[in-house]
């Protein structure tokens, strides 16, 4: 009988968190195995546009030693959701496909209408103005909850400026970055 167990939403948020490099382990994944989950993920989303009649081109790649599916085209907004909450839902599906068919968790990054490239930017400068706040003031900054892409992007430009710190609190769906000075 075949397992069909799915990965537990802590493996796949510790995945989301984890760093953009590759475990440089003996099981590290291959550049072939992280490309062959992109295709079952875009054939996995390509079946989903058709059921809900939405026009995309999807384009399947590796990036960083992950594996990622980007979909692009005219009236994608619905697939992204406010703040995007159905894009992070469709990723969890997706992800579980690959889970499916392979037997292993994935770090897939999925991608509509470019909503993670200018969502990433936003966040850029979010983070600079905390950091701002907290060079000024010197008192730390809770920001808002976000997901563990949006904190992931957050943690990356507050850990590339020095005198200042980041590190994540609270629990799903609440969860948090403070931003406050380094010690």
């Amino acid at each position: 009988m075949t397992d069909t167990s799915t990965p537990d939403s802590s493996a796949v948020a510790a995945a989301d968190s984890a760093t953009e490099e590759p475990a440089k382990t003996e099981t590290a994944t291959s550049d072939g195995d992280l490309f062959r989950q992109s295709e079952i993920a875009a054939d996995y989303v390509e079946g989903l546009l058709d059921i809900l009649d939405y026009d995309g081109d999807i384009d399947e790649l590796v990036s960083a030693g992950r594996p990622m599916v980007e979909v692009v085209g005219g009236r994608l907004q619905p697939l992204v959701g406010q703040r995007g909450a159905t894009l992070e839902a469709l990723q969890e599906l997706t992800r579980l496909a690959i889970f499916r068919a392979t037997g292993s968790p994935s770090r897939l990054l999925l991608d509509i209408g470019g909503y993670r490239a200018s969502r990433r930017k936003e966040l850029g400068a979010v983070a600079r103005n905390a950091v701002e706040k907290v060079k000024e003031h010197g008192d730390a900054v809770r920001l808002e909850p976000m997901s563990a892409f949006e904190r992931k992007c957050v943690h990356d430009v507050v850990n590339a400026i020095d005198g200042v710190e980041s590190e994540s609190e609270g629990v799903e769906p609440n969860r948090r970055i403070i931003v406050r000075p380094a010690e």
